[in-house]
């Protein structure tokens, strides 16, 4: 991401990278490195309907709340909840 500006990532599925699983923190280190060194181009999601889950079904509330640890502010929220998105998929 750091050498081609086309490049965006989205960090979500921590129960899919999470060796120890919840609440996720040994990914929560990853995601918010991503989202502070290039907060105009991450994206979240949740992986829903969580396709080829066989272990188990995340719980998508848990999920959610992984969103704070890795975007503290609101302002860092922001951008990948909406800004982003808006930019990526609706912006002309």
């Amino acid at each position: 991401m750091q050498d081609n500006s086309n490049i965006w990532s989205k960090v979500t599925c921590p129960e899919r990278l999470s060796l120890q699983g919840l609440p996720y923190d040994d990914v929560v280190p990853f995601a918010a490195e991503v989202v502070n060194r290039f907060p105009d181009r991450v994206l979240w999601g949740t992986d829903w309907s969580h396709p080829n889950m066989e272990s188990h079904m995340p719980d998508d509330g848990a999920l959610v709340d992984f969103i704070p640890q890795v975007a503290p502010t609101p302002a860092l929220q922001q951008k990948p909840l909406v800004d982003n998105p808006m930019r990526l998929y609706w912006a002309s």
